[in-house]
């Protein structure tokens, strides 16, 4: 149904993922299982890191900030998928389709500026370690969270407003489970190179822009560690940015690949493989980071531990 004063749509019709309409009842039990460990994982690893005093660090306060932005761009997508395969409802609102872009492209940019911040992190940390605790201080920290929520808000809001002076008179279909700009821009029945071109922008610019900072930060750091004339020093130095590459890699890898398939790779990359990659990376990463802080993170891991210990020893 189309509103003609405005020419919105009163819903936009999310097919879920096409040519895989028929096995959306068995993409639901993994979709399920990995959001199940999103939520949990992330949860536990906000409480425990928030409970304790010890671990008021730098590193800590950023992966908790992680594990939030995890939470919230898993949970903008992932139960309406669920309503999709389990329940068939496929509608979404004009306007519940804007607010779950914003939060999507919100959560996204978000967790890279907090990658960024993760990454200075460490470079502080190994290259300049007399004098981290005194740099990276509780003030510094606010600020920098302060700022990566202004900087993602301002850059972010853009979109609503670009997708919402579109008229959409001829299609309400999204071939996808989810809203995001680009699927929601294609169905407008107007010019979008605004649009395109913001969006190039936002990736190139600032996505991009994160990407660079933390491949410099990590340059230095090596460069910093290869000078340590211990093994076991420069052993233990790694160490501690594997689990942060790893997070790294799963973050910037799929979203990617989902944003070049999107602009210029639709013609070659099969729409259900794209659509399966745009899922994977709302459900992988969030799922793995406190599996991996958890495993590398011998504090983070102890202090599960003795939690759920202590709550099975009271019971």
């Amino acid at each position: 149904m189309l509103n003609t004063s405005t020419f919105h749509p009163d819903y936009f019709h999310l097919t879920g993922i096409p040519g895989l309409e028929q096995s959306h009842l068995l993409l639901s039990i993994p979709f399920c299982i990995m959001y199940v460990i999103a939520l949990l994982g992330n949860s536990i690893l906000i409480l425990v890191i928030g409970t304790n005093e010890t671990l008021q660090q730098p590193m800590y306060l950023f992966l908790m900030m992680l594990a939030s932005c995890d939470l919230l761009l898993s949970s903008s997508t992932v139960p309406k998928t669920l309503c999709i395969f389990w329940f068939s409802y496929h509608k979404i609102s004009f306007n519940g389709c804007l607010v779950q872009t914003f939060f999507i492209h919100f959560s996204f940019g978000t967790e890279s500026t907090i990658l960024v911040s993760m990454a200075y992190d460490r470079y502080q940390a190994i290259c300049h370690p007399l004098t981290y605790t005194t740099t990276l201080t509780g003030s510094l920290i606010k600020k920098m969270v302060l700022v990566s929520f202004l900087r993602n808000f301002c850059i972010i809001i853009p979109f609503v407003f670009l997708l919402n002076r579109l008229p959409y008179e001829h299609s309400n279909v999204i071939e996808h489970t989810y809203c995001e700009h680009m699927s929601m821009a294609r169905l407008a029945t107007a010019d979008i190179l605004v649009n395109v071109v913001y969006g190039l922008i936002i990736a190139g610019f600032f996505s991009g822009g994160d990407l660079i900072l933390i491949i410099i930060s990590y340059v230095l750091i090596i460069r910093a560690v290869l000078r340590l004339r211990s093994s076991d020093a420069r052993l233990k130095a790694f160490n501690t940015c594997v689990s942060h590459i790893c997070v790294i890699v799963l973050f910037y890898s799929p979203a990617f690949f989902s944003f070049i398939a999107h602009r210029v790779g639709h013609k070659y990359v099969p729409l259900r493989v794209h659509i399966l990659v745009a899922n994977f990376y709302v459900l992988f990463p969030p799922m793995m980071n406190p599996i991996i802080y958890g495993v590398k993170t011998r504090e983070i891991r102890s202090r599960v531990f003795h939690m759920f210990y202590g709550a099975f020893t009271r019971d």
